[in-house]
């Protein structure tokens, strides 16, 4: 039924971050015209989970190794914001992205959901 997810990040500095996500995190990328990237993303995943709040949504980039991640990633400047931990479902830190906001990354140790094809 569904082929894909759509994210958006807004952003007051869209620009630097679309950049950001080209260069740094080296994300494929479509101009869709005027310089407008729309990125392609690795396979997702969609989980649901209790809280006593509002519905909220999150968004995780998925990787096979967080070491190694974390490695290239500071070899090209990026800031971690959080500290890697070990949660129950997986490896978790987060990066500062040019607009100060985080994004979340992590190696999960849940057997994984993503569809080939």
């Amino acid at each position: 039924m569904f082929i894909g997810a759509h994210t958006i990040i807004y952003s007051q500095r869209a620009e630097e971050l679309r950049t950001f996500l080209r260069d740094v995190l080296e994300l494929d990328s479509v101009d869709v015209g005027g310089g407008w990237l729309i990125f392609a993303l690795p396979p997702a995943e969609l989980a649901v989970h209790p809280d006593e709040g509002a519905t909220r949504h999150e968004l995780y980039l998925m990787c096979d190794d967080i070491e190694a991640t974390i490695h290239r990633l500071e070899a090209k400047g990026v800031q971690f914001t959080q500290p890697l931990t070990n949660q129950r479902w997986g490896l978790v830190t987060a990066i500062r992205l040019p607009d100060g906001s985080e994004l979340a990354i992590y190696q999960p140790q849940h057997p994984k959901a993503i569809k080939n094809g």
